[in-house]
């Protein structure tokens, strides 16, 4: 008899514990539980992944893709030779300048000479013949002819009275140093020097004071 109530304990304790690891079971199996929540967040990141990886492709896409590239290079050739054409029409404007300045001063240097003689003409004339029509109409060809260089931006350098330069001045002779005239001074100006512009054309002859 004691046996059997041995026996009798021991079925009821398993069956007792059964409901126990039966509540187990069916909290691994539950749909609803972590391991779905978990399952869900990792399958986000995953499309996270594979987003970001297409994205990358595609870059990577554009650039190795030829048609793209040729364009990028034509683009820069057409940028490349826009500002060399630039820098030619730049260049080729300050060459002509510089020829046309050159020209022009070549003729002033040789017209000069033709109103230097004029001024000698007028200065030695008599001064009866100064009245005169023939002086009148000289004296009026002298000044069509001057104000026609200064239009061409022709000017005569100042030189009587003025500190010796020889930026300016070419020094032919000395002479004495007067209170009008100090040491170091223009005292004499045997030839008018003219500019250009900003270019001396011809130097003034002058005599410098000692």
């Amino acid at each position: 008899m004691a046996k059997k109530d041995s026996r009798m304990k021991d079925s009821a304790g398993k069956e007792e514990k059964k409901p126990q690891g039966a509540a187990q079971d069916d909290k691994a199996a539950d749909p609803g539980k972590e391991p779905e929540v978990k399952g869900g967040e990792a399958g986000e990141e995953a499309a996270a992944e594979a987003g970001e990886s297409a994205e990358e492709q595609g870059e990577k896409a554009e650039e190795t893709d030829p048609v793209k590239a040729q364009i990028d290079e034509l683009k820069d050739k057409v940028l490349r030779q826009a500002a060399e054409f630039d820098n030619f029409r730049k260049r080729t404007e300050r060459e002509k300048s510089q020829m046309f300045d050159t020209g022009a001063a070549h003729v002033i240097e040789k017209i000069l000479p033709v109103v230097d003689n004029f001024e000698r003409g007028l200065a030695t004339a008599p001064d009866a013949d100064k009245e005169g029509s023939f002086a009148e109409g000289m004296n009026m060809i002298y000044k069509q002819l001057t104000k026609a260089l200064t239009d061409l931006g022709v000017t005569p350098i100042e030189a009587l009275g003025k500190e010796f330069d020889p930026a300016f001045h070419n020094a032919v002779m000395q002479t004495p140093a007067t209170d009008e005239y100090p040491s170091g001074t223009v005292a004499q100006e045997l030839q008018k020097g003219y500019m250009y512009h900003d270019t001396v054309i011809r130097h003034s002859m002058v005599a410098v004071s000692e």
